[in-house]
């Protein structure tokens, strides 16, 4: 019996040791399981703060590239003060991205924080698109307005880049919209009955008509137009040397010269030559004169 008993308390001692053993083995088991686990999940974390930080790069570099493009419009901007603050914006959009670039994924803080600075960033890039849409639309405007005044604006009409000149640009631009335009020019030789004639011994008047064109920018009055008749060898017809006018800064000689009151409207204009020089068969060219420029010329031919 004593026997019996002592086997029991063995057997007790193994299951007993057997127990501890298998209890320590799975509480081993379990902490490796639980830190495995862990360690995953902080791999995952890892990743994900990493897929969120190339992420984030790359809206903060769509936004520093939506600023570039803001080069191309600052010639419709035309504000000093607007385009200096949306250079300082994308100076800060692209020291923020910089830093982001070197700021480690395991600073989740300040990775969080330069994603709400993002948020601020495109609330204000958003308030100066809707500054520059306006300046766009009042640009057009005055594009719109440039076209009425007359058709010599029609090249700053069509190049919105024009706007962007200084003051002395846009009044070159207005003394070339008020230029006189002489139009539909025609050269006729009349013999002594004033009959049209083809043959150079009967040219007795050379006739030159145009029209000046309509232009309501023009400063309207009385005004001399001058009419010079050049020959093959380049010699203008003239009746006496004094025959002179202010052409570019030079004395120049005229052949004919007439005053005519312009108020603006198509004005026809209607000069003579008298011939009383000898004429050479070539090209003769007629250059027309008003207000200092050179407003129309035509070439026509004299044969035996």
């Amino acid at each position: 019996m004593k026997e019996r008993i002592k086997n029991i308390k063995e057997k007790f001692g193994i299951w007993i040791f057997v127990s501890v053993g298998l209890a320590l083995i799975l509480g081993f088991a379990l902490y490796m399981i639980i830190s495995q686990h862990n360690e995953m999940n902080n791999i995952k974390t890892q990743i994900a703060i990493e897929e969120e930080k190339r992420a984030l790069e790359a809206e903060y570099a769509n936004l520093a590239y939506e600023y570039d493009q803001f080069e191309g419009s600052k010639m419709f901007i035309r504000n000093d003060s607007l385009i200096k603050q949306l250079e300082n914006e994308k100076l800060k959009v692209q020291r923020l991205l910089e830093e982001l670039r070197t700021t480690k994924a395991s600073d989740a803080k300040r990775i969080e924080e330069l994603k709400k600075e993002l948020s601020t960033l495109r609330s204000v890039m958003k308030g100066y698109l809707i500054q520059i849409d306006s300046l766009n639309a009042l640009n057009q405007k005055l594009v719109a307005e440039n076209k009425e005044v007359s058709s010599k604006y029609k090249e700053v009409a069509e190049t919105a880049s024009q706007l962007q000149k200084d003051k002395e640009e846009l009044s070159h631009q207005v003394t070339l919209a008020s230029k006189l335009d002489a139009v539909a020019i025609s050269v006729s030789c009349l013999n002594k009955k004033a009959k049209p004639t083809t043959k150079i011994s009967k040219i007795e008047y050379i006739q030159v008509n145009f029209l000046i064109a309509k232009n309501i920018t023009a400063k309207a009055g009385e005004r001399f137009v001058y009419l010079r008749i050049i020959k093959p060898d380049n010699d203008v017809l003239i009746k006496n040397r004094s025959d002179v006018f202010n052409y570019e800064d030079s004395e120049i000689n005229y052949s004919i010269k007439k005053l005519i009151a312009y108020d603006s409207e198509e004005t026809a204009v209607e000069m003579f030559w008298t011939v009383e020089e000898y004429l050479y068969p070539g090209t003769y060219r007629v250059e027309i004169f008003a207000d200092g420029d050179l407003i129309g010329q035509k070439s026509f031919t004299l044969e035996k």
